[in-house]
């Protein structure tokens, strides 16, 4: 909660610092603007009091000669044509005042609204063992530097926990696919080992058979041997 408050903190100073410092340009400009207004303006109401003062003249110089010169009449047409240019912008230039002024009441507002993180900021100087409010952020910033550290190392150990489960999850696919190919070779020479202890207990029979048919003749021979013998005697 405390890096959360410090961390919206941090974005409203940050919010705060750049309002001022649009604000500090808007009024600049604003001044710079109302400079030029003023300007414009006194020469307006200048061109005016000329062209008032103007054509006061010529209608009595008219009422006078009962006549006015095409000069005058030109120059006249173009001192209104100048005087309503003039009007128009001066029109806009109220406009984009006003505009102005607006503006910097919304900054102004926005201004007095985030500056109760200053008060908060200089509270926590107050009660805590910062020394100033450029303090407290370094503080902040540190701590949000951490953060951002904890954050890496634990992004890692889980890039490499699941890069180990994935090489793991391999490993026993491998693993159980040759732990199945063994099992199908054990049932071949399970299969095999007894048929050939089927075919022992039949050479074992056969061979049990030999030795005694062998046992038999023996006895034979050995008979026939001695019966030669006697015979011999």
């Amino acid at each position: 909660d405390s890096l959360s408050s410090l961390i919206q903190l941090q974005k409203k100073k940050k919010e705060l610092q750049l309002l001022q410092k649009v604000l500090e340009a808007k009024e600049e400009e604003f001044r710079e603007r109302m400079e030029a207004i003023c300007c414009r303006w006194r020469e307006v109401h200048g061109k005016e009091a000329q062209l008032k003062t103007y054509m006061e003249k010529s209608e009595r110089i008219l009422k006078e000669s009962g006549k006015m010169p095409i000069q005058a009449l030109k120059k006249a047409s173009k001192d209104r044509e100048r005087t309503v240019q003039m009007e128009s912008e001066l029109g806009k230039a109220k406009r984009e005042m006003d505009a102005l002024r607006n503006k910097h009441q919304k900054l102004c507002s926005k201004v007095q609204k985030y500056s109760i993180f200053q008060k908060f900021l200089e509270e926590v100087v107050k009660i805590s063992q910062f020394e100033d409010i450029q303090e407290v952020i370094s503080h902040y910033k540190s701590l949000v530097r951490i953060r951002k550290e904890q954050l890496h190392s634990q992004q890692e150990q889980k890039e490499m926990s699941e890069r180990a489960k994935m090489l793991l999850d391999q490993y026993t696919t491998e693993k159980e696919a040759e732990i199945l190919q063994y099992r199908k070779e054990l049932v071949q020479l399970q299969l095999r080992l007894d048929q050939a202890q089927k075919d022992v207990v039949l050479w074992d029979t056969c061979w049990a058979n030999i030795r005694d048919t062998t046992a038999e003749k023996m006895r034979l021979l050995g008979a026939i041997q001695l019966a030669t013998f006697n015979l011999f005697q």
